[in-house]
């Protein structure tokens, strides 16, 4: 029963840094464009091969 007492304030900092980490990506514009992506890679007009 000993261990509750570091497992539990362990998985709350731990929580609160998944959620803080979370709101900063939210606030700094980290999703502006989920779809973009797998459209660009969908164009016939992508390269995958870059130029040197």
């Amino acid at each position: 029963m000993s261990v509750l007492g570091y497992l539990i304030p362990i998985s709350l900092v731990l929580g609160t840094a998944g959620l803080l980490f979370f709101v900063f990506t939210v606030r700094t514009n980290q999703y502006d464009d989920p779809e973009g992506d797998a459209r660009r890679i969908l164009n016939k007009d992508y390269d995958d091969r870059p130029k040197p």
